[in-house]
């Protein structure tokens, strides 16, 4: 301990001397301080006037990077960095040299960490370990181990191993710390493991290492630094986490006064208000304090300061919330607030919010894509502004309260008019990258007299349904308990073509979701917005003892109520027909669907100026060439669903030189056609990912946005010939009814032939009756 008041009285000499900037330069002041977008702008143009830059201005502009999210620029400046440590392999100072190697692959962890992809985490973790050598600096090494093993901690937890989890958490508990470095591998490691405990929703074991005074060394470092004569400190975003974790910890284990009051100080400080990935947890939580103490209005309040923050950021990454040792679900917070006003009867405000949860799940789901289809007038003008958007958001995500000159509020009216603009020239574009509040008289005044629009929220708990006309709203709070359950029992059932048990199933859920409404259900028409399980329950096929749902309504379907908005009402100018593919040839003669090849042909010959490709023609090279030509575009071929990664559920077609064959959903979001109809006459092709807030990614979003005015899917693997033909039944109906019409009669008459619903009830129809 004396060798180390040694250094600190020999580092204060050097602070009043100037030289101290040695130590702690410019990059490091702003880093330590937080102040990301300013370090990122500085290491940027240093860069840019260096042929070949050092290791330590890439690693600074990495790390600012990192701090910001901007993940697009990230990766690259990762593999730079990685080039550069392979030529030199040393970073750090004079006082503190450091071995570099390790730090590409354990930033790419710690990104893969946020974006919740574990396994790469995992593994990019266990390469960086890996390659963490003594020798160079005990301290930084220490920091090096410590960091890995709460990334490895936290990605197994994250993924649900928890025996992979504790193993990896002890290990982290037996690192030795050096005593040179007990001033900050010390804190850092106790706060680690804080992190881990949490993740593993052991908060007893977590406040035990969360207690007591770690400051001493920061406030030395403040005094080295100058940031203490500023009357700022280098730590603030540093400490702000831990004191977070403390009082979320207390509430945890039912000390709700002691966290309250925590709470209440963290809400005062500005420091908190500028680190929105914190500020809405705290409000969160504050909310939930209300609700448990009975001030329902109270929790109103804060729930939606909460929405407010999480909705100025496009990504919901869980950035802070993954350091800090849990995955928070900002969806948590619509939920608890579309409770709290619907038991306050304000229904209005409860849908609205059902809306914005909706829209905020899109965003989330797409805050990766860039690439999004626009007008083409307009494509380098719309996709400029995107970027700038998307820059302007990421310097005001993480916000730095001594950032000099005004930075904070510039970041965020750049944002806010960035936002603005888009919104002005590309509604729908903006849409998919931020959450705009629609107003519930903006979707009624676009439901049609002759229809009403029922749309479902659900979740843990509760379920509620709401049924609109242009002038009136009608909620009602249903039966949710194991939806979920009963939906997938009715699923399994009635994909058993030689068995009856799906006909009580079936009445079962019309009981819980049709009968409580249908006092006000006099409309014959109807749009139906799903939500969580409800997507994939075949609505036409409920059973009310006496008739099913199609033979009383005529139904259509849309992802959320505000895609309204958005659909296209005038039918296609197009001149050409019908582009069919069918039966593609997909390499292996297990995928070969001889019906589909002979519906292709036979919807072909039903409408007229058509163009069937089957087998090798089929591919996704001619629909990405012809598609945009055609008003009918009709898929008979497989799809493929994928949970995991949305946006790689595919349509799978021929494969060529040119393309895989798979024409994914993130693809659909980059292309555009003017298609009056799409249909999906394939395995599964209506299904999507549903995340907890809801709107569904699946193919029938991707073709809405791409330009579709209405898509016919399936919800399970359809058997082809009862397939063949209920789509020539559809296609020769369509000359004399709109869509909907015609998917029905289709239906019905396909019912006549095939009764049991499993041939039959797998098509809906998403989007527009034309």
């Amino acid at each position: 301990m004396k060798s180390l008041v040694v250094l600190s009285a020999a580092l204060l000499a050097l602070s009043a001397s100037g030289c101290v900037y040695e130590i702690f330069e410019t990059h490091d002041q702003l880093l330590l301080a937080g102040r990301y977008g300013e370090l990122a702008r500085l290491q940027e143009e240093e860069i840019s006037r260096t042929p070949q830059p050092t290791t330590i201005k890439l690693h600074a502009l990495c790390v600012s990077y990192a701090k910001l999210k901007r993940y697009n620029r990230l990766f690259p400046c990762l593999d730079k960095l990685e080039a550069n440590v392979k030529a030199v392999g040393t970073t750090g100072n004079l006082l503190f040299p450091i071995d570099a190697t390790p730090l590409p692959p354990l930033m790419r962890a710690d990104a893969y960490l946020e974006l919740g992809d574990y396994a790469r985490a995992i593994d990019g973790a266990k390469q960086g370990y890996g390659l963490i050598r003594d020798g160079y600096n005990r301290t930084h090494e220490t920091e090096l181990r410590i960091k890995v093993l709460t990334t490895l901690s936290l990605a197994h937890a994250f993924s649900g191993d928890f025996a992979a989890a504790a193993e990896s958490r002890k290990r982290l508990e037996g690192v030795p710390i050096p005593f040179a470095g007990s001033g900050f591998n010390q804190p850092e490691k106790q706060n680690s493991l804080a992190k881990v405990y949490i993740a593993l929703g052991q908060y007893d074991s977590a406040l035990a290492y969360l207690k007591g005074d770690q400051g001493w060394i920061r406030s030395l470092g403040d005094v080295l630094s100058g940031a203490g004569a500023r009357g700022e400190s280098l730590f603030t975003f540093q400490e702000l986490p831990r004191v977070f974790m403390l009082h979320k910890c207390l509430l945890e284990t039912g000390k709700v006064q002691e966290a309250k009051a925590g709470y209440d100080r963290l809400l005062q400080a500005p420091q908190t208000q500028d680190n929105g990935e914190i500020y809405w947890l705290i409000l969160n939580d504050r909310g939930r304090i209300a609700e448990h103490e009975g001030k329902r209005a109270e929790a109103i309040g804060f729930y939606k300061k909460a929405i407010d923050v999480i909705e100025r950021q496009r990504a919901s990454i869980h950035t802070e919330a993954s350091k800090i040792g849990f995955i928070a679900d900002k969806q948590g917070v619509y939920q608890r607030l579309i409770a709290a006003l619907f038991g306050d009867r304000q229904y209005t405000q409860a849908f609205e919010y059902i809306e914005r949860a909706k829209a905020r799940a899109l965003v989330d789901m797409l805050a990766a894509k860039q690439d999004f289809a626009v007008p083409a007038q307009k494509r380098v003008q719309l996709r400029a502004l995107l970027a700038r958007a998307e820059t302007a958001e990421a310097d005001a995500r993480i916000q730095d309260a001594s950032a000099p000159g005004g930075a904070v509020s510039q970041s965020r009216s750049l944002a806010i008019q960035a936002r603005r603009d888009l919104n002005e020239q590309a509604p729908e574009l903006a849409s998919l990258v931020s959450v705009a509040h629609v107003a519930l008289a903006d979707i009624q005044v676009r439901i049609p007299a002759d229809e009403a629009l029922v749309e479902y929220y659900a979740d843990d708990k509760n379920l509620y349904g709401f049924v609109l006309t242009r002038r009136t709203i009608h909620a009602v709070s249903l039966d949710g308990v194991n939806l979920a359950a009963d939906v997938q029992r009715f699923r399994t059932a009635v994909q058993d073509p030689g068995s009856q048990a799906y006909f009580e199933l079936s009445q079962r859920l019309y009981r819980r979701l049709v009968t409580p409404l249908e006092s006000v259900l006099t409309q014959r028409k109807l749009i139906i917005v799903a939500h969580g399980p409800l997507h994939y329950l075949p609505f036409n096929a409920l059973h009310d003892g006496r008739e099913y749902l199609i033979e009383r309504y005529s139904l259509r379907l849309l992802p959320s109520a505000s895609v309204i908005k958005y659909l296209k009402t005038a039918k296609s100018a197009r001149a050409g027909g019908l582009l069919a593919f069918g039966n593609p040839d997909l390499g292996d003669p297990r995928y070969d669907l001889v019906h589909a090849q002979t519906e292709a042909l036979a919807v072909g010959q039903a409408v007229p100026q058509s163009r069937v490709l089957v087998r090798k023609q089929a591919s996704e090279t001619a629909f990405k060439q012809y598609g945009a030509d055609f008003s009918y575009l009709h898929f008979a071929s497989h799809g493929q669903f994928d949970a995991a990664a949305p946006l790689k559920s595919a349509l799978l077609l021929a494969g060529d030189a040119q393309n895989d064959g798979r024409l994914t959903v993130g693809e659909l979001y980059s292309l555009s056609l003017d298609a009056d109809l799409v249909t999906l006459s394939a395995c599964e092709t209506g299904l999507g990912k549903v995340a907890s807030g809801d709107d569904v990614v699946g193919l029938t979003r991707g073709f809405l946005y791409a330009g579709s005015r209405s898509i016919v899917a399936s919800l399970w693997k359809v058997d082809d010939a009862a397939t063949a033909h209920l789509m020539t039944k559809f296609y020769a109906t369509l000359k004399q009814a709109d869509t909907r019409e015609a998917l029905r009669a289709a239906q019905l008459a396909t019912r006549k032939k095939y009764d049991h619903p499993y041939y039959w009830a797998a098509f809906q129809l998403t989007g527009n009756a034309l």
